[in-house]
């Protein structure tokens, strides 16, 4: 046997970290590319924008996820190939603040849709199924972002996007990871007491407050099923 002094691990091909910047999304960026969603894909990326939301818990929104009262939304699971199954997390399946500008959009959906039922799919296929985010993706998102002139995007672009803002607004660092639903940060944050609501509502409102273009109405927009 050859001896060496080399350390052996490095005679291993080892896999770097990540090899590329994740694209990452202005709040101007965002509402060009809107304009160039019909629906239901209009309010899919406005979820997925205001909410940082991944693909999969998009597709895994039910109605009854909901709560109109408090304000808030479950998440619950989230959907692969039309297939269900439970959050990426445990941290993930926690809820989350709706700004009153975000529950007028689904408000409209709501009305519009077939189903409306607690256990019926937000974003439902014809047949009442989840949709599929990859073809989605192809067929919908990133040809309008083409026409919208902001190049290359994928379903994580606005989960990146989200956080990008919620630093940028100033958010504190447990709040940022309350709403991102992280199971850790750096451990010299874990001084950090848990975030109230209203921490969390504030810092969400604010990113929110990007992407719509419009002041938010003081008036409650009616609620879904009343």
């Amino acid at each position: 046997m050859e001896l060496t002094d080399r350390n052996p691990i490095d005679l291993v091909r080892q896999r770097g970290g990540r090899r590329c910047i994740p694209r990452v999304l202005t709040g101007g960026e965002i509402r060009l590319l809107l304009a160039q969603l019909a629906e239901p894909y209009h309010t899919m990326v406005l979820v997925a924008a205001c909410l940082g939301l991944r693909a999969s818990e998009i597709m895994g929104l039910q109605w009854g996820d909901f709560n109109w009262v408090d304000l808030t939304v479950l998440i619950r699971r989230g959907v692969v190939n039309g297939k269900a199954g439970d959050t990426k997390t445990e941290a993930s399946r926690k809820a989350l603040p709706l700004d009153l500008r975000l529950v007028a959009t689904l408000t409209e959906l709501w009305k519009r849709s077939i189903r409306k039922g607690p256990q019926d799919w937000v974003f439902a296929n014809r047949a009442g199924r989840p949709r599929g985010q990859q073809d989605i993706l192809q067929r919908h998102l990133r040809p309008s972002a083409v026409r919208a002139g902001i190049g290359k995007i994928g379903w994580h672009t606005f989960r990146h996007s989200y956080s990008t803002m919620l630093r940028a607004a100033g958010a504190d660092i447990k709040v940022q990871q309350e709403l991102l639903r992280h199971s850790t940060i750096q451990s010299t944050m874990n001084i950090y007491t848990q975030a109230v609501s209203e921490q969390k509502r504030a810092a969400n409102s604010m990113v929110v407050g990007i992407l719509f273009s419009e002041i938010a109405s003081e008036d409650q927009p009616p609620a879904i099923g009343s």
